[in-house]
């Protein structure tokens, strides 16, 4: 298992990332931390999760719980020098956080003590917002996303106001760096420029989706964080499963996400069976699992930080984490990318 620098600080991660979204609804406690102790075996070192999870639903009486599930882990094992966390603080509008009051300088200490609370530990190596206050375009907005509503000066001092916030919780001991989830080239540039200008947490990775089937990092996203040395954290780097071939011939296996999400969040249509279908050849013609050709082909990528992948089932984890063991050929790079010519944005 590769291991990368986050950013230009001095965490290291390891290429592969292990979520936690369904730990609590899907996943029991026992089951998250069978989960755990597998993915640290093969070398991986950090996990990522969110106060608002679980998912597949979200709902008020589990927010909270994936925390509750890695902290029962860490105090079980002792093992927190072992492992890098990452953590999210919700945005604006959820309402059953904090009445969905938007992320400010006012809510980040008491999010982080709650985080701290259910994690039970001292301090969150990664700590991220989880969608920007004026909103994103991720979750299929992008098809009529429009930011004339925005206000440019308000920004800049939410901004500016909570870089302040988070350099005290720096200097308290309570976090070790600052990331971005679902965020855009611009809102990005403004970070790192707030950054520059009052010295306070320079933003280390963004969180945003990205596959073989949503590649919406690869132009302005990319150059960005290539030349301000910022690693992507891919999530659903999956696709939701589509990748993986099960969803394919009407199949809704038990238990899946497609069995509790109907359409996978706006993800299932005729051209992402059409797109998987393509993908699948592929990976059949070059003698390649689909689930670990998707994940070794997020790690080619020259923005990537480290890739999250969660699983139901314990197998599905062993498959997902021999993808670092897996090298692509010039030929299976080529043949994807003209896939994905032939079948761009499928969703």
């Amino acid at each position: 298992m590769k291991m990368k620098q986050l950013g230009r600080s001095d965490i290291e991660v390891s290429e592969l990332c292990l979520g936690s979204m369904t730990w609590g609804t899907q996943n029991t406690a026992e089951e998250a931390h069978d989960q755990i102790d597998l993915a640290l075996e093969h070398g991986v070192n950090f996990i990522d999760t969110a106060e608002m999870y679980p998912v597949n639903p979200v709902a008020e009486r589990t927010v909270g719980r994936t925390e509750r599930i890695i902290g029962l882990w860490l105090e079980k094992t002792s093992r927190r020098s072992d492992v890098v966390l990452a953590t999210k603080h919700s945005g604006q509008g959820l309402g059953i956080v904090r009445d969905g009051a938007p992320i400010s300088a006012k809510t980040i200490p008491e999010a982080v003590e709650g985080s701290l609370r259910r994690l039970k530990t001292e301090y969150i190596d990664l700590y991220q917002f989880h969608w920007p206050n004026r909103g994103s375009y991720m979750f299929r907005k992008n098809w009529t996303y429009d930011p004339s509503g925005q206000n440019r000066q308000d920004t800049i001092a939410h901004i500016e106001e909570t870089l302040d916030a988070l350099e005290k919780e720096v200097k308290r001991g309570t976090i070790r760096g600052f990331g971005l989830s679902n965020e855009s080239a611009w809102g990005t540039a403004q970070w790192l420029a707030a950054a520059d200008r009052s010295g306070g947490p320079r933003v280390l990775s963004v969180q945003n989706e990205y596959s073989l089937m949503c590649r919406m990092f690869d132009t302005d996203m990319a150059e960005l964080c290539v030349n301000e040395d910022v690693g992507l954290l891919a999530f659903s780097p999956l696709a939701t499963g589509l990748l993986t071939g099960k969803y394919q011939n009407d199949s809704i296996p038990g238990k899946s996400r497609m069995s509790l999400n109907e359409d996978l969040g706006g993800r299932k249509t005729q051209r992402a069976f059409e797109a998987v279908d393509l993908y699948l050849k592929i990976a059949k013609k070059h003698g390649l699992d689909p689930t670990q050709m998707a994940l070794a082909w997020c790690l080619t990528r020259p923005f990537m930080g480290s890739v999250i992948f969660g699983a139901r089932a314990k197998g599905q984890l062993k498959i997902a984490l021999g993808a670092a063991d897996v090298t692509l050929s010039d030929e299976v790079l080529k043949e994807l990318d003209v896939a994905n010519q032939l079948c761009p944005m499928p969703f």
